[in-house]
C-alpha cells in the first residue's frame, strides 16, 4: 500500500477516535485545514462518506464505523510491534495511550506518572480525558482506567488505585426548609447536580447499598456536568445536591461549606483499575507504566 494511503487512514482513525478535527490535528502535529483534505481526499479516493459533520460535531458515518472497526486492530498491532522494539534497547521506550475520567487523572495517573516519566524520557504517556465507559480497541488506546465495578470482561486489568466511596453533600442551608432525606429514594423531591456521561449523554445513575442491596437512583435538577469537580463546584455554590468521591469533598466538608447525608447507604467500592486487551502483547513501555501505576497496599 502507498504511504499516502497509510497515512489518510491513519488520520481518518485520528478524527473518528477524537470526534473533532481541530483535537485530531492537533494531536497529528498538522493544521486542520490539512487534515480536513486529506479526508475529503480519503472519501473521493473510496467513492464514500466516511464522517458526518455538524457545527458542533464528527462522527463516522455506518461506512465510517465500519472502516474504523476494521483498520484500528490492524494499525493498533503495527504500532505494538514497533513500541515492542523498545524491548532491544537498554532503556524502555515508545508511546502509552490511556484514557481516563479526570478524577483518575488528577488523582491516579498523575501523582504517579509524573516521577515515573522524569526518570524515563523515552517514554510517551498520551491521555485523553473521558467519562465514559469507552471501548478502548476501536478507540485506539492501549489502556483505560475504571473502577472495578464496571471491567469489561474481556479485559485484563490491574488494580491502581485504594477502594474508592462515593458520597452525596450539599450546602447546608439547602435544609433550612425541608428535612435531610432518610433514604436515597427521597433524592427525587430534591435538588440535584447531575452528572453526564460524555459517550452516552446519558446521566449517570447514583449508586448505593441497602444491606446487601445495590440501588441505583437517578436524580434531577437544574444543572448537570460531564466532569465531577464542576459538579461539586455547583454543589458549593448551592445548586443542589452532589455524589462525588469522598477524597475531593473532604475540604468543603471539614470547612463546613459542605454538610453530607445518607451516610448509611454510601458504601466503600472497588477502586479504580487499569485495563487492557488481552490478545495484545504489551510494549516494554507499557509494562514499565503499569509498573509504575500498580496500586500497593
Amino acid at each position: 500500500m502507498a504511504r499516502e494511503k497509510i497515512d489518510d487512514l491513519r488520520a481518518f482513525i485520528a478524527v473518528a477516535r477524537e470526534r473533532n478535527f481541530t483535537r485530531a490535528a492537533a494531536g497529528m502535529g498538522i493544521s486542520q485545514s490539512a487534515l480536513s483534505h486529506t479526508i475529503r481526499q480519503l472519501e473521493a479516493r473510496l467513492g464514500v462518506r466516511l464522517l458526518t459533520r455538524t457545527t458542533r460535531a464528527v462522527a463516522p458515518t455506518e461506512a465510517g464505523q465500519r472502516l474504523l472497526e476494521g483498520i484500528t486492530p490492524h494499525f493498533a498491532g503495527i504500532d505494538a510491534e514497533l513500541d515492542a522494539l523498545g524491548d532491544l534497547r537498554d532503556t524502555p521506550a515508545g508511546t502509552v495511550r490511556i484514557v481516563s475520567s479526570e478524577y483518575g487523572v488528577s488523582h491516579i495517573l498523575w501523582p504517579r506518572l509524573a516521577p515515573f516519566l522524569k526518570a524515563h524520557p523515552d517514554i510517551r504517556v498520551e491521555i485523553t480525558q473521558d467519562n465514559g465507559l469507552n471501548d478502548i480497541v476501536s478507540e485506539g488506546y492501549d489502556a483505560g482506567v475504571r473502577r472495578g465495578e464496571h471491567l469489561a470482561r474481556d479485559m485484563i486489568s490491574a488494580r491502581i488505585g485504594p477502594d474508592l466511596r462515593y458520597i452525596v453533600v450539599g450546602t447546608p442551608d439547602l435544609f433550612d426548609s425541608r428535612p435531610r432525606p432518610r433514604h436515597p429514594r427521597e433524592l427525587a423531591a430534591l435538588p440535584c447536580v447531575n452528572f453526564q456521561l460524555q459517550s452516552t449523554g446519558g446521566f449517570f445513575a447514583w449508586e448505593f447499598k441497602e444491606r446487601d442491596h445495590e440501588l441505583r437512583v437517578k436524580v434531577e435538577g437544574q444543572l448537570a456536568f460531564n466532569n465531577i469537580f464542576d459538579c461539586l463546584r455547583a454543589a458549593e455554590a448551592g445548586f443542589g445536591l452532589t455524589y462525588v468521591p469522598e477524597e475531593i469533598a473532604r475540604p468543603g466538608l471539614a470547612e463546613g461549606r459542605l454538610v453530607q447525608v445518607l451516610e448509611d447507604f454510601c458504601p466503600v467500592w472497588d477502586g479504580f483499575h487499569l485495563y487492557y486487551p488481552n490478545r495484545r502483547q504489551a510494549s516494554a513501555a507499557f509494562r514499565a507504566v503499569l509498573e509504575a501505576l500498580r496500586h500497593r497496599r
